[in-house]
């Protein structure tokens, strides 16, 4: 895809079996938690190679003016039936009962040639249709007859056309060639090895030759495509990093969606179907009544994870920042609006529960795609950061006020993001009562605090006032940091000085407080709390330099906690950052450990050394259990669908991997750390971000076995060769072996891998050109 989707294709690999679904139900329900999934590619479903590649493409011909190329593959030993049915419909909104809602549109059928579309809203559009065998209309209306047999507005209901195909209803069917949904028939008998193609045209033009310049088009459009990525991946040689990447990109544009979601009508009902019951009225998101979206949004994924979510959009807003910084930007700052945050501040979480906490990662994100954009285009958008920042302040406010449940500057949050890495449900009422002082939840908000800060710092370039609101979160960011070393004063810390890791830490009725001592990435979260500022920037805000080390003067205690201020780097840098040099390198000693943290493939979400030494809390006779596992979850926590109990997630990855390129540019060259711990081979730490960065994309390069680990041995992807080179972005991977999990189309912010091949081949030709002088 480009990012004007003046071109977009998409393949569909398309069994010529029946689907499976008794089988899959069946197995999977035989199967226990400790066994793997029961996938698609174990029913047999691809055997013999009987299944259709059909390859959909769209090009424009103008902005309202979209060509449609559908080409299926019979890959197969034998011909197949094949029925192609491309559709079109209305959004049912006219039986709302809204008054600006009850307008019902119309599609017409022309011969078997076209579908006229009228819509009082948005005028005459016709879908051209060459050579269909008929044309199919019904209603796009809910067929009641189903499943609570209550008579249906239309005898042609919306799954009419189905009814029509597969179970040769005549009835189902409108003769008259009318209504609300519609599809063009096509129905082939493709031989083995051969493909047949159907060419549709969407315009609001009146075109007596709608296929003329069809194909000149389309040869066009393919071309410019192939020209912008040229450009935009002009650094990276390698043609297998090249497809990889380009895969990438594409999946995050194909992950656009319209999200529409107004609350307080949902909650409602509407006007002319039956009254809801008063749990409905009351129930999910209903202290969000004010939230009413209808936005383009990037979702972790349109097939299988259709929904907005906080931080994964976050996450997404970077690589798309390299495709189109303006939509990135659009992105970051809609879901600041007032009908998006709530107005005491919160962001909403995800649409099954707004109420919940994700990590606060925007400010970061907002940073980041500022840097890109201004990398791209030579400038930054200080308007951007200054509308953003605005709306952040709540957010910000929220957090302080709501999450830092004991007034010290350390923070709980819930699951924040991480669903089961910890040994209770974060999000729930704890099994000991009392209260959770998490480490991500504080590393979280020191991160936070720095990038407002860095935020506040290039605002002051260009309005001095915002100095003050820079020396403000600098304060806060050291009550942060005095606080996660000893809490209230107290010599109580969530680093522990015998295994030199940060942990969550329970405080109980009774007064104990309980280090939960699991190893995990709960614990290097505070990485991420690090920010460089060079001599140039600080000489040119002397109101904020004065007041830091107006600050540092008289708070000593505090300044000792957290930066070598007076102690300049690289570049005449100052850094900022809870962790001094021992405890940054204790925490990369861990990481860097191939028996703990570092995995083939990246940065694991737990410490394999629970894999022997799993961590147990015992609560009034039950035992609460953290082990490591590396694939699936073993257990039901979070519907346990999700596990951050050993595998590896490109967020959280990433995230840390940001954050050491910031300790690099303090430190420099001259500082080496042991990389992989006990191996003996010293680097810089930017040479370890690199090295780590390579193990991220080896997921999807093929390795000395010819294989990609993400596909974890599969026999297909190897022995077909319209398998090769054809990517899935999963949602994680196995802690051990890289095997993909969870949902296999999720580029979202796995789509980050686009961005670690962009910056290991920026590494390359630097250091090429080191060499070279």
């Amino acid at each position: 895809s480009t990012p004007t989707h003046s071109y977009l294709k998409m393949l569909y690999k398309y069994p010529q079996r029946a689907y499976p679904y008794s089988q899959l139900a069946t197995e999977s329900r035989r199967r226990n938690r400790l066994e793997p999934e029961y996938e698609l590619w174990d029913t047999g479903l691809f055997d013999d190679d009987r299944y259709f590649d059909i390859f959909i493409e769209y090009a424009k011909a103008d902005e309202q003016d979209v060509l449609i190329k559908v080409t299926a593959h019979n890959r197969g030993p034998e011909a197949a039936p094949l029925t192609l049915l491309p559709s079109i419909w209305f959004r049912n909104t006219w039986v709302w009962g809204y008054e600006n809602y009850n307008y019902k549109p119309m599609l017409t059928g022309i011969a078997s040639s076209m579908i006229e579309v009228n819509h009082k809203l948005f005028g005459k559009y016709k879908l051209y249709c060459e050579g269909a065998d008929e044309l199919l209309f019904c209603e796009k209306e809910t067929n009641f007859k189903r499943f609570i047999d209550k008579p249906n507005r239309s005898p042609y209901a919306k799954d009419g056309i189905n009814d029509y195909i597969t179970r040769g209803d005549g009835t189902a069917v409108n003769p008259n060639h009318i209504g609300t949904k519609a599809a063009a028939c096509y129905e082939k008998v493709i031989p083995p090895g051969e493909s047949v193609t159907i060419r549709l045209r969407f315009t609001n033009y009146t075109n007596h030759e709608p296929f003329a310049d069809f194909d000149g088009v389309f040869e066009q459009r393919i071309s410019e495509a192939d020209e912008f990525y040229d450009d935009l991946q002009k650094a990276v040689t390698d043609p297998e990093l090249r497809a990889i990447q380009r895969q990438a990109y594409a999946g995050m544009l194909w992950s656009k969606q319209f999200y529409y979601y107004n609350v307080n009508e949902w909650l409602n009902g509407d006007p002319s179907l039956p009254k809801l019951g008063g749990n409905r009225r009351y129930g999910r998101n209903g202290g969000w009544r004010h939230m009413c979206t209808a936005n383009i949004l990037s979702m972790p994924d349109t097939w299988e994870y259709p929904w907005f979510a906080a931080w994964d959009l976050a996450f997404h807003c970077v690589p798309l920042a390299r495709l189109d910084p303006d939509f990135a930007k659009r992105q970051l700052a809609v879901i600041l609006r007032e009908y998006y945050m709530h107005p005491n501040g919160q962001l909403p979480a995800y649409e099954w529960s707004f109420s919940d906490v994700n990590p606060p990662v925007h400010a970061w994100a907002t940073w980041k795609v500022y840097e890109i954009d201004k990398q791209m285009n030579g400038t930054g958008d200080v308007g951007f950061l200054e509308r953003v920042f605005h709306k952040l302040l709540l957010n910000f406010t929220w957090w302080v006020n709501l999450k830092d449940e004991g007034g010290n500057n350390i923070f709980g949050g819930g699951f924040l993001g991480m669903d089961n890495i910890g040994v209770f449900d974060r999000s729930a009422k704890l099994p000991t009562g009392g209260r959770l002082e998490q480490a991500d939840g504080t590393g979280w908000m020191a991160m936070y605090t720095l990038n407002m800060l860095r935020i506040a710092c290039e605002i002051s370039l260009t309005r001095p006032v915002y100095q003050d609101m820079a020396s403000k979160f600098f304060e806060h960011f050291l009550h942060i940091a005095g606080a996660i070393k000893s809490l209230g004063g107290e010599e109580i810390s969530l680093w522990d000085e015998e295994d030199q890791f940060y942990y969550d830490m329970l405080h109980i009725p009774n007064g104990a407080s309980i280090l939960l001592k699991i190893r995990s990435m709960v614990g290097l979260i505070p990485l991420a709390a690090v920010e460089v500022l060079d001599h140039e920037l600080l000489d040119r805000l002397p109101d904020f330099k004065r007041r830091v080390e107006w600050v540092l003067n008289n708070r000593p205690d505090l300044a000792s906690l957290i930066s070598r201020w007076y102690e300049p780097g690289k570049g005449e840098t100052r850094l900022l950052s809870i962790l001094r040099g021992h405890r940054m390198k204790m925490l990369l000693k861990r990481m860097f450990d191939e028996t703990e943290f570092l995995s083939p493939h990246g940065i694991r979400s737990l410490s394999k050394f629970h894999l022997k030494n799993p961590y147990e809390f015992y609560v009034n006779g039950e035992v609460f259990r953290v082990d490591y596992t590396p694939a699936e979850s073993t257990g039901s926590m979070f519907g346990g669908n999700s596990n951050w109990r050993g595998p590896v997630w490109f967020p959280v990855n990433f995230l840390i991997l940001d954050a050491l390129l910031k300790f690099y540019s303090y430190y420099g060259d001259d500082f080496e750390i042991e990389y992989p711990t006990n191996s003996g081979e010293l680097m810089t730490i930017r040479e370890a971000v690199v090295a780590v960065s390579e193990r991220l994309i080896s997921l999807f390069r093929k390795g000395p076995d010819g294989k990609r680990p993400y596909q974890n041995q599969l026999d297909k992807p190897d022995a077909d060769p319209n398998f090769e080179g054809l990517h899935q972005f999963f949602e994680y991977f196995d802690g051990d072996n890289g095997k993909g999990l969870g949902a296999a189309h999720q580029t979202g912010w796995t789509g980050l891998v686009a961005e670690l091949i962009e910056y290991v081949y920026a590494f390359r030709t630097e250091r090429v050109g080191e060499e070279k002088v």
